[in-house]
């Protein structure tokens, strides 16, 4: 277990933990000082948790800090398209170690507090975090993965620029592999596809992130709210675990519960209107819609479909406003 005031030392240089940030089963981040690169994040494996996991288990947790490690590592600095920039790596108590570049918070934190001080984000700003999400997502995909754990906890906020970057990326798969594959991610941001498994396992591909990225979307423009589905689906998860799924099939007679409910579409319309300025509240609704299609080939099939629907739910004011 590490604490406060150890050092780590990577490839790069030597980092003193400060404070830990986050943490999770699998893995902690700490505020670390760099020296002259100042103060970082690093990301630790939770070696505390690990090592009360089966053998398999503990594998698997170094083989997706590895995995993040090399995706990270291939991406140019200049090219990170909304993704968290990898500062320094190697191996910290025998385990995958990183400093990451250290951001403001994660988008949760944010939207918490814009609610505790009544202020909405509004359409334009909901659509232009949208735009920057689905740009990291498009890079995952162009590296040939898909990256299945979309949720505001892994969206991190530059204040400095007042834009997002996607972090943790450990539970990336390849999209070579067709397969079915086990389950992974969290159920409450999860498409249907992720959290009901078809035969053998669960089969998704590009498109899954898709819906994650429509979940964020009316997380946004609602103030916090979440999809009742989303909530179904956690809720499940929690009472049921892998079983979970099978459960709530049977609690809809053996029907996919409704990803957008009708009132849920309104809500959202409500929100969209009342923080609009010059985006098209309709237009966003659409592509709200086009997002949560329950079946993936009914989703937008590429990040530029996507990219399209959104410039025109902003507006052409917002296209002048980028193009100056």
């Amino acid at each position: 277990m590490v604490h406060s005031g150890d050092i780590v030392t990577l490839a790069a240089g030597h980092y003193r933990l400060r404070e830990q940030l986050a943490g999770s089963a699998y893995g902690v981040v700490w505020r670390a000082d760099g020296g002259a690169a100042g103060e970082v994040a690093i990301k630790l494996v939770n070696r505390e948790q690990m090592t009360r996991a089966e053998p398999t288990v503990q594998a698997r947790w170094a083989e997706c800090a590895a995995r993040e490690i090399a995706f990270l590592s291939r991406l140019a600095p200049w090219d990170a398209r909304h993704i968290v920039r990898l500062l320094d790596h190697g191996l910290h108590d025998g385990l995958p170690a990183m400093a990451l570049e250290l951001l403001d918070g994660d988008l949760a934190a944010h939207m918490a507090a814009q609610n505790a001080a009544a202020r909405r984000i509004g359409l334009a700003q909901s659509l232009a975090w949208l735009a920057q999400v689905n740009a990291a997502l498009a890079k995952v995909h162009q590296h040939g993965w898909r990256y299945l754990d979309l949720k505001p906890g892994n969206l991190l906020l530059d204040a400095s620029t007042h834009t997002l970057k996607l972090a943790d990326f450990g539970t990336n798969r390849s999209l070579l592999d067709a397969g079915a594959h086990t389950y992974t991610g969290t159920a409450s941001w999860q498409a249907p596809e992720q959290f009901f498994p078809e035969g053998a396992g669960h089969l998704t591909d590009a498109r899954t992130d898709y819906f994650a990225l429509g979940a964020i979307f009316f997380y946004l423009v609602t103030d916090g709210a979440t999809l009742r589905y989303s909530g179904a689906c956690a809720d499940a998860w929690r009472a049921h675990g892998r079983d979970g799924a099978a459960q709530l099939l049977a609690a809809w007679n053996g029907a996919l519960p409704p990803s957008l409910a009708e009132d849920e579409a309104e809500h959202f319309l409500q929100c969209a209107r009342a923080g609009s300025g010059d985006a098209d509240p309709a237009a966003a609704l659409a592509l709200l819609r086009s997002l949560l299609a329950v079946r993936r080939q009914d989703r937008p099939r590429h990040a530029l479909e996507i990219s399209r629907m959104i410039a025109a739910a902003a507006g052409p004011q917002a296209i002048v406003r980028r193009a100056a």
